[in-house]
């Protein structure tokens, strides 16, 4: 890059806000998904929205491409750097702004990481419901990019339930906000068309977030099942049964030795592990525990057991988050795959998850947010031994095109970034992702803003006559400039 644009950006953030050594360079390679590797030509830290403002604006003039990165735990390449690109990192932007109790709201920079916000809430008996296994270190920037999502998904709600206003930094520096604290604001919901656009249409600088008050009552149960297939009929019993618990996980045997290894989280040993939490008024938390219990002995759970204390509930809860990290344990290599399949269908997906796994020679460890469907298949494997790391990726393609088949999606959580955008026309034609490839040229017609992410053949804004027609935002009138 040349000097006078580092010079450039030096002015802007001091010499302790840019990173340009290729020694250093090496930390932002890559997020979590580590098998692709770019070298980003500079790293920029800012410690404001006039500095973030400051960097794009000078992106915008010299057509530089950039790559806004939070704690860098995503799992889909989505902070991955671009070709000639720069990395905007957010972590120096860490502070919790505002806390409003009477209207169960909080205000955020997108460098704060997602359990500090519960961590400040906490004594009022408040909480941030999306909780990511990554929650310990992952930030509300990414979460928001990613619309991540958690074991409390399924009653709480993903990301995008409790962003309810951003402050948005765009491509040309200019600075919008989208929605605010109210539960609805006038015009299009255009929070919700950012949140999950993996860094596509621009930076998100403030998030305005919403807070839940902690329920009365909280009990986690544990069953024990021979295989999944007892274990996912347990779970669509429970759905059916009008419950809605507050997180419902499945585990296979492959994941409960990675966790047991890692935490020692004693969870009993079985083909399929289940974990229900339910919370709210005591009686009516007692209740339907009782009911969840005789669903889970019925569908043959050979042991169940009940938290017995807050200690006993935070191992548990333990175990589970570790498990992605924790496949280490097990496997030199893997692969983190992340789909969505309907409830009822669990039994036969697994079943030909098993029959692809043989086919393939690798074994696939299994991690569920069982509620809402959302699979997570580990494709394990060697990458010392020739040709395993390209089976292992053929593998996993093969799980995603499973889950479309069954009617579900290549992701739930961890968004499509560089990794799955090769599948994205397997699951949509060609006029849908036209149709979303006009949103992003509307916010960001030099497509400057993490280039490459998400679309298999992404194309200039404009460069087919009248299949795109670019608009500046100013002239869609979707936001105020400031």
């Amino acid at each position: 890059m040349e000097a006078r644009i580092l010079d450039q950006f030096r002015a802007i953030v001091g010499d302790r806000g840019l990173i340009s050594s290729p020694e250093e360079l090496h930390t932002y390679e890559c997020d979590g998904l580590t098998n692709i590797r770019v070298m980003p030509r500079a790293v920029l830290l800012p410690n404001s929205t006039e500095h973030v403002q400051g960097i794009v604006r000078i992106c915008h003039r010299e057509r530089i491409p950039f790559v806004a990165r939070g704690s860098g735990t995503g799992l889909s390449g989505g902070a991955l750097p671009v070709e000639n690109g720069i990395v905007i990192s957010l972590a120096r932007m860490n502070r919790i702004l505002e806390v409003d109790f009477p209207n169960a709201r909080v205000v955020v920079e997108p460098g704060v990481i997602n359990l500090d916000v519960s961590g400040r809430v906490s004594p009022r008996d408040y909480f941030y419901a999306p909780d990511p296994s990554s929650q310990s270190i992952c930030s509300i920037g990414g979460n928001v990019a990613e619309n991540s999502g958690g074991a409390h998904c399924l009653k709480y709600g993903f990301t995008t339930t409790h962003v309810l206003g951003l402050e948005v930094v765009l491509s040309d520096g200019s600075l919008v906000h989208f929605g605010g604290k109210t539960l609805d604001t006038p015009g299009y919901d255009l929070a919700g068309v950012f949140v999950g656009s993996e860094g596509t249409l621009g930076i998100a600088t403030k998030i305005i977030l919403r807070l839940v008050k902690r329920p009365e009552c909280i009990r986690t149960l544990l069953a024990a099942f021979p295989s999944t297939n007892e274990a996912g009929a347990a779970v669509s019993d429970i759905i059916a049964a009008g419950m809605l618990p507050a997180a419902i996980e499945m585990m296979d045997n492959l994941a409960i030795q990675a966790a047991e290894a890692a935490v020692h989280a004693n969870y009993p040993s079985c083909g399929g592990l289940l974990l229900v939490e339910l919370d709210g008024p005591l009686a009516e938390v007692e209740a339907l525990m009782t009911h969840v219990n005789e669903i889970c002995r019925s569908n043959g759970a050979s042991e169940i057991r009940l938290a017995q204390s807050e200690g006993e509930r935070a191992l548990v809860w333990k175990g589970r988050k570790a498990a992605f990290a924790a496949m280490g344990r097990i496997s030199p290599n893997y692969i983190v795959q992340d789909g969505v399949i309907p409830r009822t269908a669990l039994p036969q997906v697994m079943s030909e998850i098993e029959r692809l796994s043989q086919e393939a020679g690798l074994r696939v460890a299994n991690v569920f947010h069982a509620g809402d469907g959302n699979l997570h298949p580990l494709v394990l494997y060697d990458r010392r031994i020739p040709g395993q790391e390209k089976a292992a990726e053929a593998l996993s393609n093969s799980i995603l095109e499973l889950c479309i088949a069954a009617g579900g999606s290549i992701t739930g959580e961890h968004g499509v970034g560089e990794d799955k955008k090769k599948m994205m026309s397997k699951m949509f034609a060609e006029p849908d992702l036209v149709t979303m490839q006009r949103v992003r040229c509307a916010f960001d017609p030099l497509q400057l803003s993490n280039p490459t992410k998400i679309f298999p053949t992404p194309r200039l804004c404009g460069e087919k006559p009248g299949e795109y027609v670019p608009h500046a935002i100013e002239s869609a009138g979707i936001a105020e400039r400031y």
